[in-house]
């Protein structure tokens, strides 16, 4: 990304409602050592230019292994594997080690687009070719623009996850008011339970965001991952967390529990805003404490979403849980092209199955969902 000017750059990925494909969160990404080639992630970024004009660009990486990417195409790769077909290294599009959806090409306004992603899509071909790559790969995309552009030739995948959407509420008990009285009643003790346990929870964004808290919220981070031992999402340093601290606060959501009278937090979640949207990414603690992490990762940034005109938050990957604090599972897709033709047919064969069995996935979570059921405001999931 540093080889790549970052007002250049930004003037095509601002616009857009995702923070995730902005300069200086992909730059930080790499220039921490966080996602490079030393840890399977080697920086391949397409650029297309007018003379001095950047009018398109892709964040590409050449990947290594399936790790950070929320797809778990291992399967996959074990097939190409009994067919004696190299699967890595892959080309993967998307903004590393983070399941949310956005992922787009970033094209100037007033140009030819159609043409344009032409020219992009060729070039990724050419050079998935010319280094003999089994497969390119476009995670988590934001399925509406690319559906501009049916010739694209790629074939989607569909993935659960997980999305709370604002229905023009007015305040959080508003929302509570949407659920059926046993999940209503549960909720208000969990949330009751923090004051009980001597616990407070404070908000700040932007410049309200003291630098000195990456050295914690790296800390927690750490703490989380520990936990779930070869099931972890271990990727990011701790000089990520004080690049993103430093200048990108004005991106950030920070939501912090403190015990008693002390200034130094025992837990915090970190959360990206932008627009009308929120995306949770990482939280920790320094030890477990009942219902904190319900409250940090969910009711607190559900309550602060409200009250400042948030439509929707997309809380990240995880387990169901989130399906009874009120967020619907949705499908996201990811957008495959099979250079090897073996890998293709059979890809091609078996996808319509895989699909079909995650919408069913998919419906199934949502008939679990706790609103009540005279609530009929409620859109159905999409």
């Amino acid at each position: 990304m540093e080889e790549v000017d970052c007002k250049q750059w930004d003037k095509l990925a601002l616009p857009l409602h995702t923070p995730l494909l902005e300069w200086k969160w992909l730059h930080h990404l790499e220039a921490s050592g966080s996602i490079s080639p030393r840890f399977g992630w080697k920086p391949c970024h397409l650029t297309i230019w007018d003379q001095q004009e950047l009018i398109g660009a892709a964040p590409l990486y050449l990947k290594a292994h399936s790790d950070g990417e929320f797809v778990f195409d291992q399967g996959w790769a074990q097939l190409a594997k009994e067919f004696g077909v190299s699967y890595y290294p892959k080309m993967v599009g998307m903004s590393p080690a983070t399941p949310s959806v956005g992922y787009r090409f970033l094209m100037a306004d007033g140009i030819d687009q159609p043409n344009l992603m032409s020219r992009m899509l060729s070039a990724i071909d050419q050079f998935c070719q010319h280094e003999q790559l089994s497969c390119c790969h476009l995670n988590f995309v934001d399925l509406s623009w690319f559906a501009q552009f049916p010739s694209h030739g790629f074939t989607g995948w569909h993935h659960q996850s997980f999305l709370w959407k604002n229905l023009n509420f007015g305040c959080f008990e508003d929302y509570l008011k949407t659920f059926n009285s046993s999940h209503r009643h549960n909720i208000r003790r969990e949330r009751r339970s923090m004051e009980t346990q001597g616990i407070r929870i404070a908000t700040c964004t932007g410049d309200e965001i003291k630098p000195g808290l990456a050295v914690i919220m790296y800390r927690y981070y750490l703490n989380t991952n520990e936990r779930y031992g070869p099931w972890a999402a271990r990727y990011l340093n701790g000089k990520f967390f004080k690049r993103i601290f430093q200048d990108y606060r004005h991106r950030m959501l920070i939501i912090s529990a403190y015990k008693g009278s002390s200034s130094i937090p025992i837990a915090m979640s970190m959360l990206l805003i932008k627009d009308r949207h929120l995306i949770g990414r990482y939280w920790g603690c320094e030890e477990p404490v009942k219902d904190l992490h319900f409250n940090l990762c969910f009711y607190s940034p559900i309550k602060w979403a409200i009250e400042n005109g948030i439509q929707t938050f997309d809380p990240g990957a995880g387990s169901p849980h989130k399906i009874y604090r009120g967020f619907e599972a949705v499908s996201n897709t990811s957008l495959h092209r099979i250079y090897n033709l073996q890998l293709k047919f059979f890809f091609e064969k078996l996808i319509d199955k895989v699909n079909d069995m995650e919408d069913s996935n998919i419906d199934a979570l949502n008939t679990q969902l706790p609103f009540a059921k005279n609530n009929a405001s409620r859109p159905s999931p999409d």
